[in-house]
């Protein structure tokens, strides 16, 4: 290989002899003589200097709010704001309380949970568009990990309270708090677990792994979120009926869940189930034309607040609690309570839970956001983003909150509202400050079922997912099977592993890709100088003596047999085996002719491996050419490489396969080819070695 100082030149084509000499490019050499020490030294300047420029740089950049308030067009985005602020703000009302109840929380959590996480998001957030709150498949975790640490600590069952009492004491068991009812345990264990997966997301923010989101797909997070789906619509309906049965913890839930429905249906709420069905009846069709209608409608119209406020007005002066023992939201109170710390005891019962709540509510933050920029034309920072919803856990998390993260239904309202800026989120706050300080009380007779059913109606667009799986199965199979598998084990194993599963899956769908790439045997087409798969395209020609092969994937230790053996089927001779006969032949004197080998006058001299595609190789993908090179070799045919990236260069040269073979040509051995042309005109320029192969 031919190597310069920092200049980049070509051999012009000069005469007839120069068209056949292979283009010769000279490397830039890289910096050398450069110690471990001296390039921590270097990042260390660059990362933990301090100057007013620099300082000033890291705080804009970490209150992105300081960056776009000051050039905030008032008068051409305020509208808009205003406008979006207050129709997200008022479908948070309904659905703060709804997914309070699948998180096992007391309404009024769910109400702080959305005012904070709202507030602290524009502060922080880069995004202009999505909406940060509760998000169903996190109530979902939540409730979850809240419902075994209840069981855990002794407090009996929802189920087994009577009435609205939920002040059980402890059932002999140390573990909780003492003078802590039911419901104050239940938001300590779902703040320790928002602070903890907080944590999570601010390191990950502080070791700039951001980057991570890339590794959870689409198809992924679509096929968690649908399986998820299922668990929460099976979760609530319990809550349709009027039944009384405890939460199932453990693996397999969505069956124990069922047989829990189908063993007390006999205990129904006549009551309950007349308002799900009517909620359902009014709900189900008002969202279609919301959604059907939405291109003309200015803003979606409020069906669930209008149903809350009905339902509520029902229930309180039919006395559906005291006449019909239907189960009722409670009582709300007003203002916050006092700050409180989360349960430092708990966290490692939680954090394995906290983490996996973590990277969920931050990939889907990131989706949205990323989704969104690219929509309107700006660019978020993941890093970033993983900063805003950290601390829109860790902060409010004092304050009796559960985890957020961005919620795609709200995204979609706030964005189609003339949402321009995070300032909407602060209208919303607004909007459920008021409830908080005033409103709240008068939510005492929403009956649960109502809640459960704005849950059900809002899951209408994961469950949509569904009628997909033909165009996903058409489109691309390897997808399509992330996403069953990923659905299947969140909907009928457990939610969390379904996460893992998917990510495992993932990853060894990338593997199998590898592992099934053929090598491909390549032609010329007749008019230029460019080579295709033969079996893929007609008119292509072949050269004699020289076969020509492709191998589209990396070369590395998960299949660089699988790489030997393809190249070894498609050129039509195993080295090894080949030289095992020759041995055998030689020991019993026996000739080629006696053997039947069919003889033709065609000889295999060269061959060109075009590795164009091949964007890495690791020490056992060098091994692997070094072992074609040297067994072809010993045949008489000699292997070229042609195409090679500068990094699988690189490679080479650091593994030593251009190092002089014994008998071999230093020069030869050290060329590049940068095109398959030049490859195949300087095989045919030389003159065939001794020993060729007789194909």
């Amino acid at each position: 290989m031919l190597h310069g100082e920092d200049s980049c030149t070509a051999v012009e084509d000069g005469g007839e002899e120069d068209q056949h000499r292979p283009l010769i490019l000279e490397r830039i050499e890289k910096e050398t003589g450069r110690t471990w020490r001296t390039v921590l030294s270097q990042r260390l300047r660059k990362h933990c200097s301090c100057t007013p420029e620099k300082a000033k740089s890291r705080i804009l950049s970490f209150f992105p709010v300081l960056q776009w308030l000051p050039r905030y067009k008032l008068r051409d985005w305020i509208l808009g704001d205003v406008m979006s602020g207050v129709i997200v703000g008022i479908l948070l009302v309904p659905q703060s309380i709804a997914y309070s109840l699948l998180a096992n929380q007391d309404p009024i959590y769910g109400l702080y949970t959305s005012f904070f996480a709202s507030i602290i998001y524009a502060l922080l957030g880069t995004s202009r568009h999505i909406s940060v709150g509760i998000f169903g498949v996190l109530c979902l975790l939540i409730g979850q990990v809240v419902d075994r640490e209840l069981a855990l600590a002794g407090y009996l069952p929802e189920s087994s309270l009577s009435g609205n009492d939920s002040s059980v004491p402890l059932a002999g068991n140390d573990s909780g708090v003492v003078g802590c009812d039911r419901s104050c345990y239940a938001i300590a264990v779902g703040a320790t677990v928002t602070f903890t997966a907080g944590i999570y997301q601010v390191l990950m923010g502080l070791l700039q792994v951001g980057f991570v989101s890339v590794y959870l797909s689409d198809s992924l997070l679509s096929g968690f979120a649908t399986g998820a789906s299922l668990t929460i619509l099976t979760s609530q309906i319990k809550y349709l009926l009027g039944l009384k049965i405890p939460r199932p913890q453990g693996w397999f839930t969505l069956f124990k869940t069922w047989y829990g429905l189908l063993s007390n249906l006999g205990n129904t709420n006549v009551c309950d189930l007349i308002t799900s069905l009517v909620c359902l009846a009014v709900l189900i069709p008002t969202k279609e034309l919301n959604d059907r209608f939405k291109s003309k409608l200015k803003a979606p119209i409020p069906f669930e607040l209008f149903v809350v406020i009905i339902a509520t007005l029902a229930s309180h002066f039919g006395h559906f609690n005291t006449e019909y023992g239907s189960g009722v939201a409670g009582a709300i109170p007003t203002g916050f309570l006092p700050p409180q710390m989360p349960m430092w005891s708990l966290i490692p019962n939680v954090a394995v839970d906290a983490f996996s709540i973590a990277i969920v509510g931050f990939a889907i933050t990131i989706s949205l956001s990323e989704m969104f920029a690219k929509k309107h034309g700006y660019t978020v920072d993941a890093n970033q983003e993983m900063y805003a919803i950290g601390f829109c856990n860790i902060l409010p998390s004092f304050f009796h909150c559960f985890t957020t993260s961005a919620a795609l239904t709200k995204t979609l309202v706030k964005e189609s509202t003339g949402c321009q800026t995070q300032l909407s989120g602060l209208i919303s706050a607004l909007l459920l400050l008021l409830v908080l300080l005033v409103i709240a009380p008068l939510f005492y007779s929403l009956q649960k079922c109502v809640l459960a059913a704005i849950i059900v109606v809002n899951l209408r667009g994961a469950l949509r997912k569904f009628t997909d799986i033909p165009c996903m199965w058409r489109a691309n199979r390897i997808d399509a099977f992330i996403w069953l598998i990923t659905m299947a084990t969140s909907a009928l194993v457990n939610t969390e592993m379904g996460l893992l599963v998917g990510v495992l899956v993932s990853a060894f769908c990338v593997l199998g890709r590898t592992q099934r790439v053929q090598v491909l045997k390549l032609g010329r087409a007749m008019t230029r100088e460019h080579y295709e798969d033969l079996a893929s395209y007609k008119g292509l020609q072949t050269h004699p003596n020289v076969a020509i092969f492709r191998y589209e994937a990396p070369i590395y230790y998960a299949n660089q047999s699988l790489f030997k053996k393809s190249l070894y089927r498609c050129v039509g001779l195993d080295p090894v085996k080949e030289k095992s006969r020759r041995v055998k032949f030689q020991n019993s004197k026996l000739q080629e002719e006696a053997a039947g080998v069919p003889t033709t006058s065609r000889y295999l001299r060269r061959i060109v491996i075009d590795c164009s595609a091949v964007l890495f190789l690791d020490t056992a993908g060098v091994n692997a050419l070094k072992e074609v090179r040297k067994d072809y070799g010993e045949l008489g045919v000699a292997v070229e490489l042609a195409q090679c990236k500068t990094s699988v260069l690189d490679t080479l040269e650091r593994g030593g396969y251009y190092c002089n073979q014994k008998g071999g040509d230093a020069g030869e051995n050290r060329t590049i080819f940068f095109t398959i042309e030049d490859a195949v005109r300087h095989v045919e320029s030389r003159s065939t070695p001794n020993g060729d192969y007789k194909s």
